[in-house]
């Protein structure tokens, strides 16, 4: 028999250290503010008109209406030249449909009154039909995504349309997604359903980095893709064109490159092996890189190189891109030998130029604008780091997109590409809030898109998929993020009725969330989100026990309190699968540990005379023999007994007070006399037990298996 001697008074002098979770792999780079700001905006009546981004002009009659039921005709002109459009959008077409015209071009734009930027268009829907005006064929496009947006909106649903008039236009340049995330690469599938979720939501750019992908970086750069992988580039390249997105691929060669001319023949020659594959647009990345990649001048004589030999020579790549690894103020040398001014001085003033803020995961501000933009000498592509989770993997990030700055022009910024989570389907809430925002930057109301957002990715259940997304947003360091806004909670003794019920029907609500979640007909989106959404159930489940602990807290009855205090614990195996998938982390299972602390507190007050013991994080636990926790003050710490436990009687006592989980099997607590005869034998059957000591009693054993909280 295993048997643990130590003396009945059980005070622990030694300290304990509440060790650290494990750093994440980019914990050197995340070293933002741990502030936030609450999610600026307002929901918005639209009456029925949903469209996103949200047009710059749009006007509406609702006193009259056209009648859509049996599509649209276009000419054979339109028909020939639009048809992949017509197709990708999903216009449904037909012979005696409501008549479609359109016109683009510079003179036809001017006419109309569109703006002089690729993407503007005018949309007319009146008694005559349909009459559709564009700058270029992307404004077509981005108008018949108009219109099918309206035929999806509540206003379509009778199959009739009212009478609008809208003149639209982007704001930035590029608008777009860098798969540039550290973690699970996204699958094929979702790719391509992303790069349809672009093209519906009008934006230009997908820039291919993944940093699982070796013939994207070290060490396989220099090598051409196997062919399967070469054909899953071009049916990305396909799909970016239907959609009238432009495919970046991009290289991460700073890890080994040699800077000699054998290493630019090989990158010239990868360039080529993309060029075949039907890609037009490329970018270079040296991030995350140290030693002779990180060489400034030499990272802009290739770029300069590249575009003067590739570029050029080829007529119908785009200017290319780079990612310094000078990318944030947070370690940039901002002295005129700084690698942001060398790009300034030294690189093509066409090549855009990757910048992400302040911080590595910042917001966008004019301050870190002007910061890099008065070095590199051109305005900035923003790289947001949002909202990407690789440095908080124990999240899925579904709250608005914000923390943009609503002044900005082209003059200050090139365009946002958004750097998303490893979770394709469950990024898309966010994205949707990057496009609206990038088109109409003035105009953006977080709030509202993220309303508007919930309901376009989770039709069939947005009030569950609300529910859980809003209590999903908090990173807990680095890049915070408001969450729970709508939630008030309270002290266990300290609350109205009113409040107590808010907060009941709320953990009531979040129970069943991951059941009628399942409604959704995306099934991707339901596979990332299920292990969030299995604990988020169990969420609910713990706050409503919490809530119903505090009744039996306050009716004084310490057994059955005692019981039902064990039993609302969460095990180490569901803390670590909490832990791996949290939510609700800013109120809701703050108030769970709040309450049961506060609870467990008083309790132990009124039992020991004596508020339980507080560990501070100096003190330390490795070095404290595990069965000391039956005695050390403080029911937060447990030892597991497995066989039996031997401890003095305290002189004195009259009493042995034993808080233990509920028993595995007989447990027993043995008397003792000082010539080691057995006085008494009691079985445990509840997890609060008050034994009478025998007179003789000096010392005791329990024998079984259960866990101690506390012997008092």
């Amino acid at each position: 028999m295993d048997v643990a001697r130590i003396l009945f008074a059980g005070g622990l002098s030694c300290m304990m250290f509440l060790p650290m979770g494990a750093q994440v792999d980019l914990a050197s780079q995340r070293k933002e503010v741990k502030a936030f700001m609450s999610v600026p905006g307002h929901k918005v009546d639209h009456k029925g008109v949903i469209i996103n981004p949200v047009p710059h002009a749009i006007t509406v009659d609702s006193a009259s209406s056209l009648y859509i039921g049996n599509g649209f005709k276009f000419d054979s002109k339109t028909l020939s030249e639009f048809s992949g459009d017509i197709s990708t959008v999903g216009i449904p077409t037909a012979d005696d449909g409501v008549r479609v015209r359109i016109s683009y071009g510079d003179k036809n734009a001017r006419k109309k009154g569109v703006r002089q930027v690729s993407g503007a268009y005018s949309l007319t829907i009146n008694k005559k039909g349909v009459e559709v005006t564009a700058y270029d064929k992307r404004g077509v496009f981005y108008a018949l995504q108009t219109l099918r947006q309206l035929i999806d909106s509540p206003v379509g649903r009778d199959k009739n349309l009212p009478y609008v008039d809208i003149n639209d236009y982007p704001d930035l340049k590029y608008r777009g997604v860098v798969e540039g995330f550290y973690g699970n690469p996204w699958s094929h599938k979702v790719r391509l359903s992303l790069i349809d979720f672009y093209g519906k939501n009008k934006m230009t750019d997908y820039i291919y980095g993944p940093k699982d992908d070796p013939y994207h970086s070290s060490p396989n750069w220099r090598v051409p893709y196997p062919e399967d992988q070469a054909n899953n580039i071009r049916e990305l390249v396909d799909a970016c064109k239907r959609n009238h997105i432009n495919f970046v691929w991009a290289i991460h060669p700073g890890q080994d490159i040699k800077w000699d001319k054998d290493d630019y023949e090989r990158l010239l020659s990868k360039f080529n092996m993309m060029y075949d594959l039907g890609v037009r647009s490329f970018a270079l990345f040296f991030d995350d890189i140290e030693g002779e990649g990180a060489d400034s001048h030499k990272q802009t004589q290739l770029i300069n190189d590249l575009t003067r030999d590739f570029v050029r020579k080829k007529g119908d790549v785009s200017n290319l891109r780079i990612c310094p690894t000078d990318y944030t103020e947070l370690w940039a040398n901002p002295k005129p030998t700084g690698q942001l001014a060398i790009y300034g001085e030294e690189l093509n003033p066409q090549v855009e130029v990757f910048w992400t803020g302040k911080v590595v995961c910042s917001d966008l501000t004019p301050q870190t604008l002007e910061f890099v933009n008065s070095r590199i000498k051109r305005p900035a592509l923003f790289w947001w780091n949002f909202p990407v989770t690789d440095y908080c993997r124990h999240i899925v990030m579904q709250g608005p997109a914000y923390g943009l700055d609503q002044t900005l022009t082209q003059e200050n910024v090139a365009g946002i590409v958004s750097n998303p989570m490893e979770h394709g389907e469950a990024s898309k809430l966010a994205l949707y809030g990057v496009a609206d925002y990038t088109w109409n930057v003035a105009g953006y109301n977080p709030i509202d898109n993220w309303e508007r957002g919930i309901v376009n990715i989770a039709p069939e259940a947005p009030e569950a998929y609300r529910l859980f997304a809003i209590h999903s947003t908090d990173t807990q360091k680095g890049y915070r993020r408001d969450e729970s806004w709508e939630t008030t909670t309270f002290a266990f003794d300290n609350y109205t009725p009113e409040q107590f019920e808010a907060l009941r029907d709320e953990f009531s609500r979040i129970e069943v969330v991951p059941q009628k979640m399942q409604s959704i007909p995306n099934k991707g989106l339901l596979e990332e989100l299920a292990p969030w959404l299995e604990e988020f159930g169990k969420l609910g489940k713990r706050g409503n026990r919490t809530l119903d602990l505090i009744k039996i807290y306050e009716k004084g009855d310490d057994r059955t309190f005692w019981k039902a205090y064990v039993a609302n614990l969460m095990s180490d195996d569901e803390r670590k699968a909490y832990d791996a998938h949290r939510s609700g982390t800013m109120k809701l299972q703050p108030f769970y540990e709040d309450a049961m602390y506060g609870m467990m507190a008083e309790f132990y007050k009124k039992v020991s005379g004596v508020y339980p013991k507080q560990y501070s994080a100096s003190d330390s636990i490795d070095t404290i023999p595990a069965y000391q926790f039956a005695f050390d003050g403080t029911p937060e710490t447990v030892y597991h007994l497995e066989d039996a436990l031997e401890f003095d009687r305290k002189e004195g006592a009259s009493v042995v007070t034993i808080l233990t989980g509920e028993p595995t099997g007989e447990v027993s607590v043995v008397q003792f006399d000082k010539n080691g005869k057995e006085l008494s034998r009691h079985k445990l059957e509840t997890p609060y037990t008050t034994l009478p000591l025998s007179v003789p009693a000096v010392r005791l054993r329990i024998e079984g298996r259960t866990d101690i909280y506390e012997i008092i």
